[in-house]
């Protein structure tokens, strides 16, 4: 196994400092910020540690303050409710003794029910396209060090490759839409709470920039300011994160410097086994306005 897969999977296994109490690392990932994905995956396993024989269908969560990826994160759960089929966790995020994240959480036995869904675009297979590696090494190599944004630079534990790809920082304006396959940089122990866990940590990349897309902006254009919000993720139905996944997303709405997105994910086979919404702070400043 990669050692960045490794980390990834050490990351999302907390230290249990009491009962409902416990304690989560944190990574630099180039950002200025804890990544947002960390503090879910994270805040999902710890819910997960007070659950028995339940398993996660749904999560809503709100960032309430950036995290500090220079210290570790407490995480405190709340076990609100056990009834016969559902149990509910409510789970605090706290770091520098102040609360980064609220986090909801809903648990249920295993049942059989009606099915029906939403059928998976079709695309290209993953074979077909490029390792977004690739494309940022067009960047990296067209770009002075010194102007280089910091995230371009770091390893990842998952292989992404985007069905419609976009160079440079400020592309041409497209749909606001888009399709990412994605999977861990290796194979992953035979758990199904840490694969949804690295779920949640994962489906935090590329939902919120959709948003961007009819403007011409990326992550790295000048004076832009990005930041989530919420977070909302719903678990349908069984898959593996070691496996190729497609990421489907959309955002039906920017107003009011905020953007929301709707993604779904599919299993290759066409199984959707996740959707996922998100808000986030999505503002243009005035030039010599620092970002954010």
């Amino acid at each position: 196994m990669k050692p960045i897969l490794e980390d990834l999977i050490r990351l999302l296994s907390l230290e249990r400092i009491d009962t409902n109490l416990f304690r989560g690392e944190s990574r630099d990932i180039g950002t200025r910020r804890v990544f947002g994905g960390q503090v879910l995956g994270q805040a999902l396993a710890a819910a997960n540690y007070t659950t028995e024989d339940r398993i996660v269908h749904s999560l809503h969560a709100y960032f309430l303050r950036e995290g500090d990826h220079g210290a570790p994160i407490v995480y405190e759960v709340d076990r609100q409710r056990d009834g016969r089929s559902f149990s509910s966790r409510r789970v605090v995020a706290i770091q520098h003794g102040r609360p980064i994240l609220n986090l909801a959480a809903s648990f249920q036995s295993e049942e059989e029910g009606l099915e029906h869904q939403a059928p998976a675009p079709e695309v290209a297979a993953p074979e077909d396209l490029k390792d977004i590696t690739e494309y940022q090494r067009e960047l990296i190599d067209k770009t002075p060090p010194a102007e280089l944004p910091r995230p371009l630079l770091q390893e990842r534990p998952f292989e992404f490759r985007p069905v419609q790809p976009r160079r440079g920082f400020n592309p041409e304006a497209a749909e606001p839409e888009q399709q990412v396959w994605f999977r861990t940089a290796g194979s992953l122990p035979d758990d199904d709470d840490l694969h949804r866990n690295i779920l949640a940590y994962g489906s935090d990349y590329f939902l919120l920039v959709t948003s961007l897309r009819p403007h011409g902006l990326s992550l790295f254009s000048e004076n832009l300011q990005v930041a989530s919000l919420d977070h909302a993720l719903w678990f349908h139905r069984s898959f593996r994160a070691d496996e190729w996944l497609l990421y489907a997303m959309d955002s039906p709405n920017a107003s009011g410097g905020r953007g929301l997105a709707h993604g779904r994910i599919f299993r290759r086979d066409g199984t959707l086994v996740a959707s996922v919404a998100q808000e986030g702070v999505i503002r243009l400043w005035k030039t010599g306005k620092a970002a954010g």
